[in-house]
């Protein structure tokens, strides 16, 4: 094996000590068995971006932090297409129990590939090589903005807002999310075969919508399949924990989901939690979503 020429020729090396992280963080933005993602790679991390029919759009972002090891010597920013699919089972090989371990992953190899290998594990050296691509199309640029001086923004507890998201499903139709500042509450309302609402009332249940900022009145509608899309997959670590989730509605109704996973090493991660329990910021994965509205409606706003 070249492995010197490979080395010398690689934008990037870097290694990970808890892989279930990580493959955490990738499978919440995984809502399609067949998925085309775009991974970027900077000085200051990895982002992956995966988007469908320029009506939702997920980004993970791993900062550099999160790596034991994080080299990177390309002189700008370095863009490849991959299957989310197969970058997901392929770190999931290596977060088996029985095979557990860091892993060093290495772009590009010899022709093009990504290059995951293990540099820890006492039975064997587990290796994998994805193919990567070109990307077809630029990402659509999200343009979020806050809709007014005030943001429009609450967080719910990540396990209750899957749960709403599930309850209200119509196949085919649509959710509406309103924001009042008076009684202050978030209303999800689904129309089918029947009218259902959920309500997350500030006040009346401080332990389930954790913060709320809000100052008028504000409506808009969104495709329940993209507005799944923003939960179906958050990991149970994330539900254990009952992190919050954060809901911000910006310029136009675009909606902007955002999650936390953790990505700290499993058997002492006790280690990189402060006295109240929260984790560190350098041990998590950002995961955000970004979700156009429904505009044929007459209250869209502009």
């Amino acid at each position: 094996m070249s492995s010197e020429v490979d080395a010398e020729s690689a934008d990037l090396e870097c290694e990970l000590d808890n892989v279930q992280g990580m493959v955490d963080a990738l499978s919440s933005v995984r809502w399609k068995r067949h998925q085309d993602a775009v991974i970027e790679l900077s000085e200051h991390g990895i982002v992956l971006v995966v988007e469908e029919s320029s009506c939702v759009q997920a980004k993970v972002y791993l900062q550099k932090e999160l790596f034991v090891r994080y080299e990177y010597s390309a002189q700008a920013r370095v863009r490849f297409g991959v299957s989310l699919g197969l970058f997901v089972d392929s770190l999931n090989t290596f977060s088996r129990p029985a095979h557990s371990s860091t892993i060093e992953i290495r772009y590009p190899g010899p022709d093009m590939q990504l290059l995951l290998r293990s540099v820890d594990s006492l039975d064997a050296c587990i290796y994998a090589e994805i193919r990567t691509r070109i990307p077809e199309t630029i990402s659509w640029d999200y343009n979020f903005e806050p809709a007014g001086s005030t943001p429009l923004s609450f967080t719910v507890k990540s396990a209750a807002l899957k749960e709403a998201i599930d309850d209200l499903e119509w196949p085919g139709s649509s959710i509406q999310v309103s924001l009042q500042p008076a009684p202050p509450v978030v209303t999800f309302r689904g129309e089918g075969h029947g009218d259902l609402q959920i309500d997350f009332m500030y006040y009346a249940n401080t332990d389930l919508l954790t913060a709320f900022h809000c100052d008028r009145e504000e409506s808009h509608r969104y495709k329940y399949k993209f507005l799944r899309a923003t939960t179906s997959n958050i990991p149970s670590s994330v539900i254990k924990e009952n992190r919050g989730s954060k809901l911000t509605i910006g310029r136009g109704g675009m909606l902007k989901v955002q999650h936390l996973v953790s990505v700290a090493k499993q058997s002492n991660s006790h280690s990189h939690a402060d006295s109240a329990g929260y984790l560190q910021p350098s041990r998590i994965a950002y995961i955000e979503f970004f979700v156009k509205p429904e505009v044929d409606d007459d209250n869209a706003n502009d």
